[in-house]
């Protein structure tokens, strides 16, 4: 990831999202926190998908993946990204890197509240790239996305 050139401001609402681990750019403490505001604010994306937890295509929006990556100046080999229930899978950061992979905020332009597998869901662009439907990628979306902890 590059150097972020600006700090990273503090969240003023409700923390959504927990980047900690290598993290270049902190701002509670030595990790870096985001509210919705800020998770918005950041480099946004639309994937139109079919996947196996919704019944037909669905849009989701959200931040790209590197884009939290880069706002948070992290750096490292793999993430371990956890759920509110614990469930917690290691991604390659190179997923983020070099697929538009985003953390979904909305399905279908409604907020992803916790109990439709949100306030963020780990979505890759299947439909546009078949070969990543199977199961290990699968895994790695993880919903209900509370932590991204990066690892060297």
């Amino acid at each position: 990831m590059s150097t972020c050139a600006i700090a990273l401001e503090a969240p003023e609402g409700p923390v959504i999202l927990v980047v900690s681990g290598e993290v270049g750019q902190p701002n509670v403490g030595n990790e870096a926190h985001f509210d919705r505001a800020m998770l918005e604010a950041l480099d946004k994306h639309e994937t139109i998908t079919h996947t196996p937890w919704y019944d037909g295509v669905v849009r989701f929006s959200g931040p790209l993946g590197r884009a939290i990556l880069e706002a948070a100046d992290a750096q490292g080999e793999n993430m371990r990204v956890v759920a509110l229930n614990d469930y917690a899978a290691t991604i390659p950061i190179s997923d983020f890197e070099n697929l538009d992979v985003i953390l979904a905020m909305q399905a279908d332009g409604r907020a992803l509240r916790v109990r439709d597998q949100g306030p963020l869901f780990v979505i890759y662009p299947f439909d546009q790239r078949p070969e990543l439907l199977n199961e290990e990628i699968l895994s790695r979306s993880v919903w209900q996305v509370k932590r991204i902890e990066i690892n060297e």
